[in-house]
């Protein structure tokens, strides 16, 4: 069995927490107003009024003037992080992070120590709250997809349970809004033809729906179906490791796009290094609203996992080849490929090599600092939450 943790509203969750004063107040954690600062986190109190993560921040405001607004901490976010990956530790050590506020956890070679998958969820979503003094919604289910769903459903505060021999009477009564990938225009597209739930989609052929939806047909006949094969695979094992997210709303703005970029590049970087692992090929991908998936990728000179190089990398892929005229984007990732594999012979640059140096030195030190004292603010400098 597979659990899915995502901590609700982890950004705003967390604030709440270092300052008790805001609990029942609306919490935007995000850039400024003026400009194009983005919101980064919601709480549900500002939830009410329509603000959600991604949303422009001078939006958010006209929705909800009295919100209290902070700036994002990175860096303390990722030192709690660590905390709850500690907790997930305890109990497997297959856990594939999929950002700082989400993991899957594989238990099935835990169940002989800790009885089943449900106990097990139960004890996390537990030692979550009396040690961190946070909420986790946790789906445990026989695949990643199912148990994503799950962990979705009744959030926040959510503890829901598929076990296999209810897979189908679990999704049939869904929405098809609840499949991977299907937005606002596939959705559209399947209400015209009188599809609402996941049964009455799941009822189609392959072919039927292919000839409905194109080459996704196949996808969401799968997922309909329950299928999801896909293994839980923990950062040291990885042949790469990315981040991504899926925006609320879809965007279009490049420099919105951008500051999103620059957070998924920081993520990234920090467990390239947890693990003391180098990759040489950066690879971004986006998703349109009609589920269509582009991936764009650069392959550096030598593997690293400096932050500062990475960024440099990814910024000037994501201006080449994808700023400028592209449709609305509904996902934004970022990865690091080929873990392991040798360096192509260079010629060194002692300035170069001796700058390298230093980039290493201040992640170090920035790693070590942000571990030891993560209630301590310490933050690259940046322009608009870019890594500088």
């Amino acid at each position: 069995m597979i659990l899915h943790v995502d901590m609700d509203a982890f950004y705003a969750s967390v604030e709440e927490r270092e300052d008790p004063r805001l609990v029942g107040q609306p919490v935007i954690v995000g850039g400024a107003a003026a400009g194009r600062g983005v919101v980064a986190a919601a709480n549900y109190e500002a939830r009410k009024y329509g603000v959600h993560s991604a949303m422009a921040s001078a939006r958010a405001y006209r929705l909800c003037p009295q919100a209290v607004v902070i700036r994002p901490r990175i860096d303390f976010y990722a030192a709690v992080s660590r905390q709850i990956r500690e907790i997930f530790a305890r109990y497997t050590p297959i856990i594939e992070p999929l950002s700082l506020d989400e993991a899957f956890l594989d238990v099935r070679g835990s169940l002989s120590l800790f009885g089943s998958a449900a106990k097990i969820g139960k004890m996390i979503k537990t030692q979550i709250r009396d040690e961190l003094r946070l909420v986790a919604s946790i789906g445990v289910a026989p695949n990643k997809f199912l148990a994503k769903i799950a962990s979705d459903l009744r959030k926040p505060d959510a503890f829901v349970v598929v076990e296999p021999d209810q897979v189908q009477s679990f999704l049939d009564p869904l929405p098809v809004s609840r499949l991977w990938g299907v937005g606002k225009v596939t959705q559209g597209t399947f209400a015209r033809l009188g599809l609402q739930t996941i049964d009455q989609l799941r009822k189609l052929s392959v072919k039927e729906l292919t000839a409905i939806i194109g080459s996704a047909g196949e996808h969401y006949w799968r997922l309909a179906q329950g299928l999801d094969e896909r293994a839980v695979v923990p950062d040291r094992e990885a042949k790469s490791i990315s981040n991504e997210t899926t925006f609320a709303e879809d965007i279009q703005d490049d420099e919105v796009l951008q500051d999103w970029l620059a957070e998924l590049v920081d993520q990234v970087a920090r467990r390239l290094r947890s693990h003391d692992l180098k990759g040489r090929t950066i690879e971004i991908k986006i998703r349109h609203a009609d589920f269509q998936t582009l991936t764009r990728s650069f392959t550096l000179r030598a593997a690293t996992n400096i932050t500062s190089e990475l960024w440099d990398a990814a910024k000037t892929l994501f201006a080449d080849k994808i700023a400028g005229q592209h449709p609305p984007i509904r996902l934004l990732g970022f990865g690091v490929h080929g873990i392991g594999e040798a360096a192509a012979p260079r010629q060194q640059d002692l300035f170069g090599e001796d700058n390298r140096d230093k980039q290493r030195q201040l992640d170090q030190v920035a790693d070590q600092i942000v571990a030891r004292f993560g209630k301590q603010s310490l933050r690259r400098g940046r322009n608009a939450n870019r890594p500088q």
